[in-house]
């Protein structure tokens, strides 16, 4: 676990000689793990006297204390739009179009000196526009946080559960067509694949960025190996997630309750929504799991003995909850570099993740561990063995 600790260090590129004007690009702004990764580098910035706007496209709620730096492209109708228009022609990014347009009349204006993306997908933003408008102004520094896969495949953000490597040569009939950014009958993986090669190459002034080694790795065998990677470990805000007492456990009578807790922005397959339920058939009384960030629609079809808990906006809440819990499990059967499980180790609390993309690599707390892929049973053997339990 060498150099895990700079996963919660302050961000390298956050130190600057001048003033500068900073532009992050994100899906959204001030939520989600992304999000907030963003305005982690915003304050960041800000601190050491550059002026930085923070452009987002989903959601159009942002924490008031990160308005400030918030401009959104588009407005709701775009979102629904640009997700009409790829459930049709299985042509996300393309859409947005007007929106992007005069984003980028607004950008001309701005003037930045720095253009940092990060999330580009998410129905917002027309990358045609965007990278055609950056290589017309190759003076601009530009930086390209990789949160997962989306850039260099024809359709998916992951490929690990469909085990599929077509993206290595070119793809074409996607064996996730219907996954996110779902596609309801067309297949336009090869012209993406193909329009995003030509688009993403080329530029003079650009570095990668992956938060973890196994994402770097697979950049270098992608179309993108023209650039140079560096692996920057994301950042987390120690100073909202530290161990942080509350009601918690009183709010909901679970005082003499192991609590294992399970946290994501969008439970869904590939989250290890399942494999909870599992789990839970297997916990005797003394257990209880605890589940953040479900739909009202999911959270009707879960087993009463999991506790669940809608998606929280607030990081206090948030690490409010994570300090209450015994142990954190993580698992996802695909991710690059998961905050969750930094957040929840320093808050205090181990994580048992699955073995799979950059998950061992944030593991910074001696009783953190990675088990295989999609053995939940040995999650109640660690336990028993370990006994996680706090006193919390």
């Amino acid at each position: 676990m060498e150099n895990k600790k700079e996963s919660l260090s302050m961000h390298p590129y956050i130190h600057t000689s001048m003033h500068q004007k900073v532009l992050l690009i994100n899906s959204v702004c001030g939520i989600g793990s992304t999000g907030r990764i963003c305005t982690d580098l915003a304050q960041q910035f800000e601190k050491q006297g550059n002026e930085v706007k923070i452009v987002y496209g989903r959601n159009s709620y942002v924490p008031k204390q990160f308005q400030k730096y918030a401009v959104r492209i588009g407005n709701n109708l775009d979102v629904k739009l640009h997700a009409l228009q790829t459930r049709l022609f299985d042509n996300h990014g393309f859409g947005s179009y007007n929106a992007t347009k005069k984003f980028l009349k607004w950008v001309e204006e701005y003037n930045p000196n720095l253009i940092w993306l990060h999330n580009i997908h998410g129905y917002y933003i027309n990358i045609e526009l965007l990278f055609t408008w950056l290589k017309q102004h190759q003076n601009i520094q530009i930086k390209w946080t990789l949160h997962d896969c989306w850039a260099f495949t024809g359709h998916c953000s992951y490929f690990t559960f469909a085990k599929c490597n077509k993206w290595q040569t070119e793809c074409q009939n996607c064996p996730q067509k219907k996954m996110y950014p779902a596609s309801l009958f067309k297949d336009n993986s090869k012209q993406n694949f193909e329009k995003k090669k030509e688009l993403f190459t080329g530029l003079k002034n650009i570095t990668l960025i992956t938060p973890s080694k196994w994402l770097a790795n697979l950049v270098k065998q992608s179309f993108l190996n023209q650039y140079s990677v560096e692996v920057i470990y994301n950042t987390i805000d120690k100073t909202i997630f530290k161990p942080t007492p509350s009601d918690f456990r009183k709010k909901y009578c679970l005082e003499n309750k192991k609590i294992i807790l399970g946290v994501a922005s969008v439970w869904e397959t590939r989250k290890g929504l399942n494999d909870f339920i599992e789990l839970s058939k297997m916990l005797d009384d003394n257990y209880k799991i605890v589940l953040v960030g479900l739909t009202q629609k999911q959270i009707k079809s879960l087993p009463k003995n999991i506790l669940a808990i809608q998606k929280t906006t607030s990081p206090q809440e948030l690490a409010q909850i994570y300090s209450a819990s015994d142990v954190f499990f993580n698992p996802a059967y695909e991710d690059n570099y998961p905050t969750v499980n930094l957040e929840a180790q320093s808050c205090g609390t181990p994580v048992i993740t699955y073995d799979v993309g950059g998950c061992k690599e944030t593991l910074v707390d001696e009783k953190s561990c990675c088990i295989e892929i999609g053995n939940y049973k040995k999650v109640l053997e660690i336990l028993r063995k370990y006994n996680y339990v706090t006193n919390k």
